[in-house]
């Protein structure tokens, strides 16, 4: 089977995560498909932004909850990277965007191409996130029982069992992944800012863990998203989902002994910040399995 490759937040090793730059260069790259992260704006519009704060990737500060998308628009979201913009790519006001913006900018890529859309949780909006991706994407035309919308096959992801529940009410397992990583330091640091004072983060991120887990066995959710951190924890484990039939798409996989291991394992989708140099990586592995199989 022929190994896909998603560029993680577009081809955020070469230009600002998210950035209109950033997925014109994984069109460019050739990539199979892009990774973005999805939050709602104060004027519950889906905007693409990993954090649930502005402050680390532009020049503003505050929750991304309490701007509209025009005050958003405002804020320079490529300036951190210290990469210039080529003209083509747009100006630095034209990099923020919106989900819708950047369902414009894959169709216009005219070629089939895959959509990985995570949703970030908990949230300020709950599960209205979900709902307001999904009534977006049917406004649009979007068909759930294939999960097309023209050229695009859309997909979607999340840490949050709850939200994949959510997720699968409308959506077949197939386009449904559950994401894994191990609880560690940075992701309950990164968590505890949206909880209650004094909420047991740790705990919660456990057992949504462990749920996570469970919905990948059970078939719930039809693509199992483990991080390259997980695949070196638990490597029998993922190996036995991709022999189980499940697919496996791994994060965010840039070294190559990474995705070396990746390929042993199963892993049939790999989300990079690098998409152009992974396949070569993983032309170089396919080449040297079809050697071994001759």
């Amino acid at each position: 089977m022929q190994s896909l490759i998603y560029a993680h937040r577009g081809s955020s090793g070469a230009y600002a995560e998210h950035t209109r730059a950033a997925y014109l260069q994984a069109l460019a790259d050739g990539a199979d498909g892009v990774e973005c992260d999805v939050h709602l704006s104060g004027d519950r519009q889906p905007v693409l932004i990993h954090d649930a704060a502005v402050d680390r990737t532009s020049n503003g500060t505050g929750p991304v909850a309490s701007r509209a998308v025009e005050q958003l628009r405002k804020l320079d979201f490529s300036g951190w990277k210290q990469v210039p913009v080529p003209a083509a790519y747009g100006t630095p006001a034209e990099q923020f965007l919106t989900l819708a913006e950047l369902l414009d900018l894959l169709t216009g890529a005219g070629r089939r191409i895959s959509l990985a859309v995570e949703f970030k949780q908990p949230g300020p909006f709950g599960l209205d996130l979900e709902d307001t991706v999904l009534a977006l994407l049917k406004a649009r035309g979007w068909e759930p029982e294939t999960s097309r919308l023209g050229l695009i096959t859309v997909s979607f992801m999340s840490f949050s069992p709850e939200s994949v529940r959510q997720l699968r009410r409308t959506v077949p397992a197939a386009f449904v992944c559950q994401l894994l990583a191990d609880v560690d330091d940075a992701a309950i640091a990164e968590a505890a800012p949206l909880l209650p004072p004094g909420f047991d983060t740790a705990g919660m991120l456990n057992r949504a863990l462990a749920e996570g887990e469970e919905l990948v066995s059970t078939g719930e959710a039809g693509i199992a998203g483990p991080g390259v951190e997980y695949l070196r924890a638990h490597p029998e484990r993922v190996a036995g989902w991709a022999a189980a039939g499940t697919t496996i798409r791994a994060w965010t996989v840039d070294d190559p002994a990474d995705a070396q291991a990746a390929h042993r394992l199963g892993v049939q989708e790999f989300t990079t910040n690098y998409p152009r140099a992974l396949r070569s990586v993983l032309a170089a592995l396919g080449r040297a399995d079809q050697a071994g199989n001759g």
